[in-house]
């Protein structure tokens, strides 16, 4: 592993006192759609408390988490039609941040505001803003995921918290070779497979795409229970990493039937987002969906796909805490690379100079 590499690692595992250090003027993910009900959501995202709420007239707002009269989170306060009122002392904010009303008060100090953060809804994915002194204003709008809204697929998604650097996260998505290790139940199959799977990486200066072919391979548990393959299948792996999320396109179709050229390719798909924000320099919000094509028994297809998903998750998320943990226990080291290594590598690099630029 090269110095930069180390470096880039050990800010993730070094002294408290570090600051935590993220790219700027981008797009993060901050939440779903769904999740904004009768209740604020209060979030950290890049060391920043934020409120999640929806406005009167549909469109989602983002606070700083935080009244500004006694500091109690906004979080815990209450919806009502002109915003957000703490739960405190009553006070009654807009999506803005503005102070609309003081109970007992006939006079609204003017000071009676707090910071609202940029907030975009798209495909029901919620995306924030954290722009930097240059650029407080969003410079682009945020992407689309048409995944969610083509009708193609069915879908469902969930939250998870991480207790682990977010890059940790990245590196494990832009390396599927553990699946034959660590999902032996769900969609792991053949280690030997995974680990000399067909690969390519290509990348530029803000993106990251890893290629993986396993022709002729055993479908794994997850794909022989919601499609009937015939016997054995020639699966693919599409990672496209961006600095804020990933997508994945997996899937198979019978072996020798379709290319894994053609992008209209038939068979079995999945096909993941995966927002992934810092919550701090040490712990992460994993923002996934998965949405797949079901030939019959469409909603008990997708259930079973939803929930074989989710249990894959939950084995990345003990592997990825647990090893974050040791490099704790052993400080920053250096580490040895291997093959499957190249996408992550290329990401890290990627984050630094974005870092660097902010």
């Amino acid at each position: 592993m090269s110095t930069s590499q180390i470096q880039s690692l050990a800010y993730e595992v070094g002294a408290p006192t570090e600051l935590p250090k993220f790219p700027l003027n981008q797009w993060y993910v901050a939440g779903f759609a769904w999740e904004l009900k009768d209740k604020p959501v209060g979030r950290t995202l890049l060391g920043k408390p934020v409120v999640l709420f929806r406005t009167a007239d549909g469109q989602p707002a983002a606070l700083e988490d935080r009244c500004c009269h006694r500091a109690l989170p906004l979080s815990h306060g209450t919806l009502e039609e002109q915003g957000v009122r703490c739960g405190y002392h009553g006070l009654l904010f807009n999506g803005a941040g503005q102070c609309l009303e003081v109970p007992g008060q006939a006079k609204v100090p003017t000071k009676a505001k707090v910071p609202a953060y940029h907030v975009r809804e798209r495909d029901q994915i919620l995306w924030i803003w954290f722009g930097s002194a240059d650029h407080k204003e969003p410079t682009y709008e945020p992407p689309t995921y048409d995944i969610h809204s083509s009708g193609e697929y069915l879908y469902e998604g969930d939250v998870y918290h991480y207790d682990a650097p977010y890059q940790l996260i990245h590196d494990n998505l832009l390396d599927l070779s553990h699946l034959g290790y660590v999902h032996l139940r769900t969609i792991g199959g053949n280690a030997g497979i995974h680990m000399n799977a067909q690969m390519r990486v290509e990348s530029d200066d803000k993106t990251v795409r890893v290629i993986r072919h396993m022709p002729d391979s055993v479908p794994p548990p997850t794909y022989t229970a919601a499609y009937p393959f015939k016997g054995n299948v020639d699966r693919w792996q599409e990672i496209e990493f961006c600095v804020t999320h990933l997508r994945i396109w997996t899937g198979a179709v019978d072996a020798g039937t379709d290319s894994l050229e053609d992008p209209s390719r038939g068979g079995f798909h999945m096909r993941g987002f995966h927002g992934v924000t810092p919550e701090t320099e040490n712990t992460s919000h994993y923002f996934w969906t998965i949405a797949t094509n079901p030939k019959s028994n469409h909603e008990e297809t997708k259930a079973k796909v939803v929930e074989q998903t989710a249990m894959t998750f939950e084995e990345d998320k003990v592997v990825i805490e647990v090893q974050y943990q040791n490099m704790l226990e052993f400080g920053p080291g250096p580490m040895v690379d291997i093959h499957v290594d190249v996408g992550a590598n290329r990401a890290r690099k990627i984050i630094e100079q974005l870092r660097q630029e902010s």
